[in-house]
Parts: C-alpha cells; sequence; structure tokens
C-alpha cells in the first residue's frame, strides 16, 4: 500500500497525448534505474489546459516536487514546481539544411538569425559544424553572417517575482562592458549587440509550422522570414496564411472596442504572473467603462462559451503558443490582453508590432483611463458611426467552473 511506503520525493510526468503510449516504458525504466522505494513516479494522462505548459494543478494533486514534462513546450515559467522538459530528438538531414542555409545566406544583404524547434536543438552543434566546413568553398562568413539562438537550460525553477521573468528583450551587459540586448522566446535566447535589432536580420526557421513558428512569425512579423522543413527537406517561403492572421487580429480588436461586456477566460493556473495580469485586465477593463467576468472552465470551445451569451467578447489569458483561438465558431471572438489593451485604452493605435506573451505587458506603463476623453463619442469603424461606451458600469467578478456545462 501507498501509506506503507516512505515517499520522499514526488516526480509527475506529463506527456501529450501523441506520447501518452510511450509513458509506461519510460517510468519502467526509470524505476529499474532508480532501484529505490523513495521516490514515486506518476504519470499525468492529461491536462486542464494547454500540453505544452507545465500542468502544475495536476501536479498539485499528489503534491509532487517537480515535473518531467516530454514532448513539444512554450516554456512558460511555472509558479511554485521546478520542471525538467524533455525535447526529444527529430532526425533532420544535417547536409540538405546546411546547404539550404548556405544558399540563402549568399542571396541575402542582411545576416541571418536561425531559430528552431526545441525538438532540433540537439542538431544546432552538428549544423554549426557543417556550416563552418561549407564556408571554405563559399563567399561568406558564418561566424558574421549567420547567428543561432541558444537554449540555456531544459530546467525551469519556479518564477513568484514577476519583476525577475524573462521578457521578450531586455538590455543587458557582458563583463566586458558590452551593452546589448537579449532576446528570449519560446525557450530560446539570443543577444544583439547595442544598436542593433531583429529588424536588422532574416529569421531562418528549423522546424515545423506549429504554435512555436506561429509564435516566431507574429512577433518578428516586420523581419523576413523563411522555414526550413526538415521532415520534407525543403525551404518554404510563403507565409501568407500567418500575414493574414494579423489583418484578422485587428478586426478582432475593432470588434472588442464595441463590447460592453467582456469575459476572461483563465486559460492557465500555472504559468507565473498570470494572476497579476488577470487583475490588470480587469483595471483595465472596468476603467474603459465595461463590465467583467472572470470564467474558468478548462480549455474553451463554442459550446462552453455559447453558456455566457451575454459576453460580447472574450479575452483569453494563456501561454503564447495557446493564446490565439481561432472564434470563427465562436458566438463572439476572442482576443489576447495585448489586444485588450489596444481596444480598451482610449486613444491607443497599433503600429503593427504584436505581443503574445502576456508577461511582457505586465510592467508597461499604463494609459489613463475613465479621464474626461471618455465623455467624447467615440467613432465605430464597425458600426459606422459615434458611439458612447457605457460609464462606470462597474466589475462583476464572476468566478464559475463551466466544466460540467459542455465536455472537452
Amino acid at each position: 500500500m501507498l501509506c506503507s511506503i516512505a515517499i520522499i520525493f514526488l516526480s509527475q510526468f506529463q506527456f501529450p497525448d501523441n506520447l501518452l503510449k510511450h509513458s509506461t516504458r519510460v517510468v519502467t525504466a526509470l524505476r529499474n534505474t532508480l532501484q529505490s522505494t523513495e521516490v514515486g513516479l506518476f504519470v499525468m494522462a492529461d491536462t486542464a489546459y494547454g500540453s505544452c505548459c507545465i500542468d502544475e494543478v495536476g501536479a498539485s494533486h499528489i503534491n509532487a516536487d517537480c515535473v518531467i514534462h516530454y514532448g513539444h513546450t512554450c516554456f512558460s515559467p511555472t509558479t511554485t514546481l521546478p520542471a525538467f522538459c524533455v525535447f526529444g530528438k527529430a532526425s533532420i538531414c544535417i547536409a540538405d539544411c546546411v546547404e539550404s542555409m548556405s544558399k540563402y545566406a549568399l542571396t541575402n544583404s542582411k545576416p541571418i538569425m536561425v531559430l528552431f524547434g526545441l525538438e532540433y536543438a540537439h542538431s544546432m552543434q552538428r549544423i554549426k559544424e557543417a556550416l563552418l566546413e561549407s564556408s571554405m568553398s563559399c563567399r561568406f562568413d558564418p561566424k558574421s553572417e549567420v547567428h543561432f539562438a541558444d537554449v540555456p537550460s531544459s530546467i525551469m525553477f519556479p518564477s513568484k517575482d514577476i519583476k525577475k521573468i524573462n521578457v521578450l528583450q531586455e538590455p543587458v551587459s557582458d563583463c566586458n562592458g558590452a551593452s546589448g540586448t537579449m532576446y528570449s522566446i519560446g525557450g530560446l535566447t539570443w543577444k544583439l549587440p547595442e544598436g542593433q535589432s531583429m529588424d536588422d536580420y532574416l529569421v531562418f526557421w528549423i522546424g515545423h509550422d506549429d504554435s512555436a513558428f506561429a509564435n516566431v512569425v507574429l512577433t518578428f512579423n516586420a523581419c523576413e522570414i523563411v522555414r526550413y522543413d526538415a521532415n520534407e527537406n525543403r525551404m518554404v517561403t510563403d507565409l501568407f496564411q500567418h500575414r493574414r492572421i494579423l489583418k484578422r487580429r485587428y478586426y478582432l480588436v475593432e470588434r472588442a472596442k464595441d463590447a460592453n461586456i467582456v469575459g476572461i477566460l483563465v486559460g492557465t493556473l500555472g504559468v507565473a504572473g498570470y494572476l497579476h495580469i488577470i487583475n490588470q485586465m480587469m483595471e483595465l477593463i472596468t476603467g474603459a467603462g465595461k463590465k467583467a467576468y472572470t470564467l474558468v472552465m478548462g480549455r474553451p470551445n463554442p459550446a462552453k462559451l455559447a453558456n455566457f451569451p451575454e459576453c460580447d467578447v472574450f479575452l483569453y489569458v494563456s501561454c503564447a503558443q495557446t493564446a490565439l483561438l481561432d472564434s470563427k465558431e465562436y458566438l463572439a471572438p476572442v482576443i489576447t490582453p495585448f489586444e485588450a489593451m489596444i481596444a480598451f485604452n482610449r486613444g491607443s493605435q497599433w503600429t503593427g508590432a504584436y505581443v503574445m506573451e502576456f508577461r511582457d505587458l505586465i510592467n508597461l506603463p499604463q494609459m489613463e483611463v475613465g479621464n474626461q476623453e471618455e465623455e467624447e463619442a467615440r467613432f465605430s469603424f464597425l458600426k459606422g458611426g459615434y458611439v458612447e461606451d457605457f460609464e462606470n458600469q462597474g466589475s462583476f467578478y464572476f468566478l464559475f467552473l463551466a466544466s460540467m456545462l459542455a465536455t472537452e
């Protein structure tokens, strides 16, 4: 019986659905290696939200000391538990990838920044070495024209202080006094010298057309981006569908401006800073003279959200790689915290930049809301005329566990 064993360390294994079939073999191998009854190993068969995030809620059911996450991960910082990520090792043709990268470098005047899916992190060193060898017969210096992002660590530690959470870009200085900007996205980090930005680089992505790639495309939408498909050994340069997403998101922002009631969907209970951004969004919404509800229902779907027809728009607080919901089948549009800041801050304009990580919004200076400008009518592009926002509607803190209303 479990109660008769003195377990002093509990480890939770988190597998996505496509890797769950391998969980028994992994746990069996680890138990045979550990040969200890003082370490408890548990497998998490399902997650309440996205499988790319560390499920601290599921791990808390057994009071786990840590989580070992397998497969694709967004690398969002945790709140209470340390986590170790096993990315996996996807196969890739090194020679073909280097050849494509070399041709791309020769036909462009800008330097190249190589980003990649974490499942290809194991191949980056060999790609660097092969690229250096191939440069002997080419007319470019890979050290100055091709730069690679790094994966600092596969271990994540809890981040209770939101001010210490890594953001997309942060000024840094090394031991030699050289200053620059450190970028961090999806577990990848790289440094650019002072005076340079990502607009000065061409982005070469190695990996699948997945949520991690979409995060990169939208975040660095001003950069030219190409993708190397390692499964088909070919270059993909047509990113029209991803660019089109920005037009769709701008339309949703205009829809949100006309909303009177906003439902805040809690899409994570573990990513560090989620409570802070929820409170920040609540203040933003009520300050704009609109009503706000807070809804906790696990993974949202059209059936669940249909139970709240009074909501004109939903605001989804989740990790960067699950933040964009295709809400075409929903009764009301679903927007992100960044889009909410544009929609509900009177006078704000979209410059074209796009922020996926909500933690990049936490420390941004807030615009003044509820001032005398709100007495003026606002022009609605969708209604084709001037409208007046509701004044001082107040906030409605409505915490609803809607998982019983509709199945996943």
